[in-house]
């Protein structure tokens, strides 16, 4: 085992949005900052692949946005919901273009990671790819840092750093190492992506798809470069255990349902259907302790209702590396100290993916969501209220609350 001389003020285990995030938030604040990753970028994730307004907004403070931009992408404007009965509506996004920010994109994560990540490269004091964490270096009780093995040597290596950021995804070797993690099945959603080239009828949209042969989960079809398209499927685990679900047979069975027949006629698959797991936030999870903070899908962000991780994930980066920075400056990183960063962030997110997983609760209600998707087709001002929740300029706890559906009933 080879132990490295220096020690850093943090180390960040993964190398996705929250972990190179937080490498480019501690350099603004003077961090001396290792980041690790596992494999050798580029390198796939498995995702919906939607780049968020949320997301855009870290971005044009971190001054990535422009460049992001410049990405293989495709730029979409709206979202259109399909019903159980098969009723669809088209919903404008609300664009901030006082900000130059754009509705919203869709950037293969393969692209998008390893841009953010090149840019974490610039801004850490040290970076390592084929790098992995097997443990955490704990002393009475605090974590000091992490050892593990280097993935074309071999080699066994220690570090050690003030305190260890877990961004390493919902496997978190940080999180099982420090005490954190618990499967919960009622809180992960079990996911499968596909990519294809030639399916009909793409345009400046994101669809989500409600139909009767993927409840009680959604099939989405958004956008890609070059015309291509992420299509995937999304239900939680625990409905897919209780009911013996065969997530890859649903999948096929919806792409080749008489709604979707002839969209697919002509399209090629360009993989096989890939699975992943989300911990989503209708929870709050711990995500820190004595020395040790949880970002992005290690702390369990995800949004219970859109899937979308990238967003909350970049917001995680931001409250983490503030509390970092705000420990070493007075020389305490114990899990007191560090549990601002949890009350700020669930602060700012709380609300949020509290009304979130309402909402996922009622998207499994075939009725309701017959009903809500309805009333939007006809009514404008629906539509504008889900346009707004969406952009996060109206509340999402609107949607949530019973009287917004009294309000329908009536209007």
């Amino acid at each position: 085992m080879t132990t490295e001389n220096s020690s850093y003020d943090l180390i960040i285990v993964g190398g996705g949005p929250a972990g190179s995030a937080s490498a480019i938030y501690a350099a603004r604040h003077g961090l001396k900052t290792l980041l690790l990753e596992k494999y050798i970028f580029p390198r796939d994730k498995i995702c919906g692949d939607a780049v968020s307004g949320k997301s855009m907004n870290i971005l044009k403070e971190l001054n990535l946005l422009d460049k992001a931009k410049q990405l293989p992408c495709a730029i979409v404007d709206s979202v259109t919901f399909g019903s159980p009965d098969h009723t669809e509506v088209s919903i404008d996004f609300l664009s901030d273009k006082e900000n130059e920010i754009p509705s919203g994109l869709v950037i293969r994560r393969k692209i998008f990671d390893q841009f953010l990540f090149e840019e974490a490269r610039k801004a850490a004091h040290k970076t390592i790819e084929g790098f992995k964490v097997n443990d955490l270096i704990v002393e009475n009780g605090y974590v000091k840092g992490v050892c593990g093995k280097e993935s074309d040597s071999g080699m066994e290596k220690e570090f050690y750093a003030s305190i260890v950021l877990g961004a390493d995804g919902c496997n978190s070797v940080v999180s099982h190492k420090a005490g954190l993690y618990k499967f919960e099945p009622q809180h992960w959603v079990v996911a499968l992506r596909q990519y294809y080239k030639n399916v009909k009828g793409l345009n400046k949209q994101i669809e989500l798809h409600y139909t009767k042969e993927v409840q009680p989960g959604y099939l989405w079809i958004f956008p890609l470069d070059d015309g291509k398209a992420n299509v995937g499927i999304g239900m939680l685990h625990k409905t897919l255990k209780d009911n013996k679900i065969n997530l890859k047979e649903v999948f096929k069975k919806a792409v080749e349902s008489p709604d979707f027949k002839e969209r697919f006629s002509e399209a090629e698959p360009l993989e096989e259907p890939k699975a992943w797991n989300l911990p989503v936030g209708s929870k709050h999870r711990k995500n820190y302790g004595n020395g040790v903070m949880l970002l992005g899908d290690a702390a369990g962000l995800v949004d219970p209702f859109t899937g979308e991780g990238i967003g909350n994930a970049l917001y995680s980066a931001r409250q983490a590396v503030k509390a970092a920075k705000e420990a070493i400056d007075t020389n305490d990183v114990s899990e007191k100290f560090l549990s601002r960063y949890d009350k700020r962030l669930w602060d700012e997110l709380g609300n949020e993916l509290q009304i979130s997983a309402k909402l996922q609760k009622v998207g499994r209600i075939r009725f309701l969501l017959n009903f809500v998707i309805n009333k939007a087709a006809r009514n404008d001002e629906v539509r504008e209220i889900i346009s707004g929740m969406m952009a996060n300029k109206i509340p999402r706890k609107r949607l949530a609350n019973p009287l917004f559906y009294l309000r329908l009933l009536i209007s």
